[in-house]
């Protein structure tokens, strides 16, 4: 008798995932016939962005049963129901605070444009953030035809989104503590089930109040959203550890691999949370071990490498070479090349999911699901040539056809930065070459416009951590309040890590750590940390008044002690 197949997906999952292909599919259609001046119509604002966002939705429901399979396998508890329970709590509360607080119209930096591409769905900065702006189109019928409170619904999206990053951020940390009171498979007892409960709440209020978050949660910019996938990614990882049948892990594995594609459609910081996941997977089938650990970690950072290079630029830029070659070499009409890719790459797919199933593997399948999964949730990138195709008022650098489309998700427009090693600002240029070609659609073909530029700089100026590189005159203004440089002398690799410690580390990421957990002297540019031991009396009335001033007297940090003191001694007792 021949042996049943196992599948990660049955034939119900794969005809809602067929689905939600089609229903995205018309609804990049629908928004690429609108009529209307700049593509501002019903169809193009309203119909289409409302299918695509249905489209996006019907993913989850492929992935549904998994939720029932989990109830299976193990029961309800009492905390269960707590956990729960709390969470919704601090979710209404966190979304209570930052409704109250919420910007009625705009911030600075950012947020104006992203309101404004948001109401009219039109194309911001490189590399942009279609999925942010679908939403943000949403919210922003909420004004009901009233613009001046279409900037206050589209503050909204980040509001809610960020009390449901409160949400899993507690849910995540109730897991993990019930792992180190009690167990897995243990239902903790009453002082067991306070701890843990306690240690939830500290944490996702101390998150709720930090001084950052809290600033990113009531305006209209893409941080809250992005934090938002990062808290449901981290906790579905943690639900995927606990799940008891390999077809059910293998879908929140999925599940998680969809979130991540759906990140990139709001920003990339999403893609940190890949090493935390790995170590997770990691500890679930492996002891500890120094190469293991440093193996885990590598892989992970190659996976962040294959989506932000790989996946993002690298499959609309590999289609943008076949098209050249089909049209300028071949001869073939324009857009031949971009469908000859994708019957090629779809009928790949197609076959690696095939020859997976046919052999019963599920890791093989749930690789190639998870590529696709990927593929759908980064789909909602279509919108940015379709919008920029109608010349929309705001359309940075006209990212409409798949050239300039791959230079807008490559960030081309931005000044290049040498990270690892490169020329510091002393370092003589002495030469520049032509480098990539830059291409446009002309009559027949593409035609070759333009180069970048590369600049070739003297070896001796050459440095490994160059961070002291920019050499505009302010730049190096600024970088002799940090280091002590001396006229005509190049920067030492001392002076390049002094200026990393001391500003990079120090001033720019330390300090804003400290704001959320000691406290903030003001919102005035270089504004310091305000110390507990600081005198609060016969302050400047610039500061006095200083709206953006306050102290947590480093509360946050005693607040965690005892609960981990608490925790600690759970452990012993348990081990007793």
């Amino acid at each position: 008798m021949e042996k049943e197949k196992r599948t990660v997906l049955n034939k119900s999952h794969y005809l809602v995932l067929g689905a939600s292909l089609l229903v995205l599919g018309l609804g990049f259609t629908l928004m690429s016939l609108d009529t209307a001046p700049y593509g501002f119509g019903t169809l193009d604002l309203t119909i289409g962005p409302a299918v695509v966002l249905l489209g996006l939705l019907l993913p989850f429901f492929s992935l549904f049963t998994l939720k029932r399979t989990l109830k299976k396998d193990t029961a309800r508890t009492r905390f269960d129901t707590l956990n729960t329970g709390l969470g919704w709590l601090l979710f209404g509360g966190a979304l209570t605070v930052y409704v109250c607080t919420l910007e009625p119209t705009t911030s600075f930096w950012d947020c104006g444009e992203f309101i404004s591409s948001a109401y009219k769905l039109q194309v911001p900065h490189p590399p942009g953030a279609p999925l942010f702006l679908l939403i943000g189109r949403l919210f922003s019928a909420l004004a009901f035809g009233d613009v001046t409170q279409v900037a206050y619904w589209v503050n909204m999206v980040s509001a809610l989104a960020s009390a449901f990053t409160i949400l899993f951020l507690f849910w995540s940390i109730t897991i993990l503590a019930k792992k180190l009171v009690a167990s897995d498979s243990t239902n903790p007892d009453q002082s067991q089930t306070i701890l843990i409960l306690a240690s939830g709440v500290i944490g996702a209020l101390s998150f709720t109040f930090s001084d950052s978050f809290w600033f990113s949660a009531v305006e209209a910019e893409v941080y809250a959203l992005s934090s938002f996938f990062t808290a449901i990614v981290f906790w579905a990882m943690l639900r995927w550890r606990s799940s008891t049948s390999p077809v059910s892990g293998y879908r929140w594995l999925l599940l998680i691999a969809y979130l991540i594609g759906l990140s990139i459609g709001v920003h990339l910081l999403n893609l940190l949370a890949i090493p935390a996941m790995a170590f997770i997977y990691y500890y679930r089938y492996h002891t500890f071990s120094y190469k293991g650990a440093l193996l885990t970690l590598l892989i992970s950072l190659v996976l962040i490498a294959f989506i932000m290079w790989g996946i993002i630029p690298g499959l609309p830029a590999v289609a943008g070479n076949l098209e050249i070659f089909f049209i300028n070499v071949i001869g073939l009409p324009f857009g031949a090349g971009i469908i000859i890719f994708l019957m090629i790459f779809t009928g790949t797919i197609i076959y690696s999911l095939r020859a997976a199933t046919r052999r019963g593997s599920l890791l093989g399948q749930t690789l190639v699901l998870g590529f696709i999964y990927v593929l759908i949730g980064y789909s909602v990138y279509l919108v940015v040539p379709i919008r920029s195709g109608y010349n929309p008022l705001i359309d940075e650098n006209n990212p409409e056809d798949i050239l300039s489309f791959v230079s807008y998700l490559r960030r081309e427009q931005y000044e290049q930065r040498p990270l690892l090693y490169g020329p510091q600002f002393s370092a003589e240029l002495i030469d520049q070459k032509n480098g990539a070609a830059k291409y446009a659609r002309g009559k027949i073909r593409y035609e070759i416009v333009d180069y970048s530029l590369e600049p070739v700089y003297d070896p001796k100026g050459l440095q490994v951590l160059p961070r002291l590189y920019h050499q505009a005159p302010e730049h190096i203004a600024e970088y002799k309040k940090w280091v002590n440089i001396r006229e005509g002398e190049k920067p030492t690799m001392g002076q390049n890590l002094a200026f990393l410690f001391r500003y990079q580390l120090g001033h720019m990421y330390g300090r804003y750590f400290l704001w959320n957990f000691v406290g903030r002297d003001s919102d005035v540019q270089h504004a310091g940390i305000n110390w507990p031991w600081e005198t609060q009396n016969k302050l400047p009335l610039e500061l006095a008044r200083n709206k953006a001033r306050n102290n947590y007297f480093c509360c946050r940090f005693y607040s965690a002690w005892p609960v981990v003191s608490i925790i600690s001694g759970g452990r012993k007792a348990m081990r007793r």
